[in-house]
């Protein structure tokens, strides 16, 4: 008569238990990563490489949309969707930096010392010089500006 070895069985059923949960581990990790990088190739409408975003009641539309100032509306936000910016600021965008700095300058009431000195990397300010606009940005360091802004985004007032 043939006695069945339990300790083999159990040790066995252990084996297959790990084998069997790495497994399903390892699909789990493939099937995420296998996501998270087809949404990176294939964005869908409200995804960040979209050129359109919706954003309150406002649209967003990326920079590389507007191609002159009479495509741009009032109440539309254009820039740098994906960014927080801290600081926002009002006034009225000219062509020219402050002292040498940045590529334009926005008008803020107050005088000459209330004007700040503007850059982007996101946008064409030229196509907003002469409006009055509501832009977020980040403060950079100046030793010329009182006040130096790298412009995120810009919503059009007037």
């Amino acid at each position: 008569m043939d006695i069945p070895n339990f300790n083999q069985t159990v040790e066995t059923s252990k084996n297959d238990k790990i084998t069997r949960y790495s497994t399903i581990a390892i699909i789990v990790a493939i099937a995420i990563a296998s996501g998270f990088w087809l949404s990176r190739f294939f964005p869908n409408e409200n995804g960040s490489r979209s050129p359109l975003f919706t954003s309150g009641e406002s649209r967003l539309l990326s920079a590389d949309t507007i191609s002159n100032a009479d495509q741009l509306e009032t109440g539309r936000v254009y820039g740098d969707a994906d960014g927080t910016f801290k600081d926002e600021v009002t006034g009225v965008v000219e062509s020219g930096g402050v002292n040498g700095e940045g590529t334009h300058t926005l008008i803020r009431p107050g005088g000459d010392d209330q004007k700040a000195a503007l850059t982007s990397s996101a946008l064409d300010l030229d196509l907003f010089v002469g409006r009055q606009v509501e832009i977020k940005g980040e403060t950079n360091d100046s030793s010329l500006a009182g006040w130096f802004l790298d412009v995120g985004n810009i919503k059009i007032i007037e």
